[in-house]
């Protein structure tokens, strides 16, 4: 992914990579020179260093707080009676 640069010295950084970084207009963006000489943009912040953005499942893993164990939750889920039994199985 190319991106050229203005009279002015500046980049757009692509939507991409704004996405990962979740960063917005206005927002504060740190460059980084590596030790072989490559570039790193990360989110600037005050406290912490950049962290990367959660994806939408990490979001939302932890988030079914029912107090039954995955085993309970998948015999509900698959219909199991009481005992165990498979009811597909007679």
């Amino acid at each position: 992914m190319t991106s050229t640069m203005t009279s002015k010295g500046q980049v757009t950084l692509p939507k991409k990579f704004r996405d990962y970084l979740g960063v917005e207009p206005g927002a504060k963006v740190s460059f980084v020179l590596g030790p072989d000489g490559e570039v790193l943009v990360r989110a600037a912040t005050d406290e912490k260093p950049a962290r990367r953005v959660k994806s939408r499942l990490a979001r939302l893993r932890g988030t079914l707080k029912t107090g039954k164990s995955t085993d309970d939750l998948m015999r509900h889920l698959r219909g199991y009676d009481a005992d165990g039994a498979d009811p597909g199985f007679k």
